[in-house]
């Protein structure tokens, strides 16, 4: 149910979503004659486009995600194992064309993964992801990734694949049950850095210790807010990823999911 639940409401609190269905409601009402509701729904919709589209709103909402949790500065000398959150690739082209193609959503992960199973030759390589989509269908990023890994060099027997799980909870859950981590084992966890709190968070409430490795930044942190810092679409993105992510730790955190409303490193 919390499944279904949250991308239902995921899809009603994107801002592009959200002001075409304040416009269609503005006029029906002007149409019932409700000339003044009608009129504030419009403007609704419209500042609400305005403050995604053309203001660094949603780098300003993603920094603080973004800047939670910093890879090591010290590397460990050892890895046993790296998790890769599913997410970057465009499940729906891969299945109907196959290949690897990469999205603009956590494509770095896979490639930073790439870097890293060379720096620890004899780390497992775990993919977690399968088909989150609720209408669209796709091939799972753990189906799909073997295919570009292997390609950049990775050897077949390395990886371990996870393609059950449709949300990060289940990415925490099922990956814990599949690989079982041992005391003392280095785990790194390989995902967006403004993904980074909520995974943790999760990671951490399964009783699975990893170590934060955040890929895919968005922001430079210089931002500021202000008008036309960015080209719309990137500006449309920025905000709804950042939304759909305050939103989540909210949802995880009331869900009892995650201990901390905002995780931060231990």
């Amino acid at each position: 149910m919390f499944f279904y639940l949250s991308k239902i409401f995921g899809f009603f609190i994107q801002p592009l979503n959200l002001s075409i269905l304040l416009l269609v409601a503005g006029l029906l009402a002007i149409f019932l004659g409700l000339r003044r509701i009608g009129l504030m729904l419009e403007i609704a919709a419209v500042l609400i486009l305005v403050l995604s589209a053309w203001t660094s709103l949603g780098a300003v909402l993603l920094n603080p995600l973004e800047e939670r949790f910093a890879k090591p500065i010290i590397l460990p000398a050892a890895v046993d194992g790296i998790v890769v959150l599913g997410g970057g690739f465009e499940g729906a082209v891969n299945l109907a064309r196959g290949g690897y193609e990469l999205n603009s959503s956590g494509g770095d992960r896979f490639v930073e993964a790439a870097i890293l199973a060379r720096r620890y030759p004899n780390a497992k390589i775990v993919v977690t992801g399968g088909t989150g989509a609720l209408i669209l269908e796709g091939e799972g990023d753990a189906d799909t990734a073997p295919k570009l890994l292997t390609a950049l060099g990775v050897a077949p027997e390395r990886l371990i694949l996870e393609n059950k799980s449709r949300n990060t909870h289940e990415n925490a859950v099922f990956t814990k049950e599949l690989v079982t981590p041992q005391p003392g084992e280095t785990w790194l966890l390989v995902t967006s850095a403004y993904h980074m709190p909520r995974s943790s968070g999760l990671f951490r409430k399964v009783g699975f210790k990893v170590l934060p490795w955040p890929v895919d930044y968005r922001t430079s942190g210089r931002e500021g807010f202000g008008m036309f810092r960015d080209n719309a679409t990137d500006s449309l993105q920025n905000t709804t990823v950042a939304i759909r992510e305050w939103v989540g730790l909210l949802a995880y955190w009331l869900s009892g999911r995650i201990d901390e409303l905002f995780p931060e490193p231990a």
